[in-house]
């Protein structure tokens, strides 16, 4: 399975993004997007199950949204009232098969 992330970018405080993540090679079933900003853990902030089903972190939920196209096998992430703190490399994540698999990470970078 191979992961393509796109629609990062640098915006300003309260703005909005929407990044996307194609997978390829196989159907996957989970699908989930995680952050990593410089000196931090890589952490959660959105995933999604084939089914539709979403979990959010609280310091996301409300903020972000995140959907998926099972027939393109894409998921997004719509990124609102974005904050500097929301500065980090967005992975996407996909599982398949019992296997795990990451894509390259795309910068999002907010200004205040």
């Amino acid at each position: 399975v191979q992961l393509q992330a796109s629609g990062g970018g640098l915006v300003q405080s309260g703005d909005s993004l929407r990044l996307s993540c194609a997978a390829s090679g196989r159907f996957v079933s989970t699908m989930a997007w995680y952050r990593q900003a410089p000196g931090k853990h890589r952490e959660l902030v959105g995933s999604i199950g084939s089914g539709g089903s979403t979990d959010y972190p609280d310091s996301v939920k409300g903020r972000f949204t995140i959907s998926r196209d099972n027939p393109k096998n894409t998921v997004y992430l719509q990124l609102s009232s974005l904050q500097p703190e929301d500065s980090a490399v967005y992975y996407c994540y996909a599982t398949s098969r019992n296997a795990g698999y990451w894509g390259q990470g795309t910068q999002v970078t907010v200004s205040s």
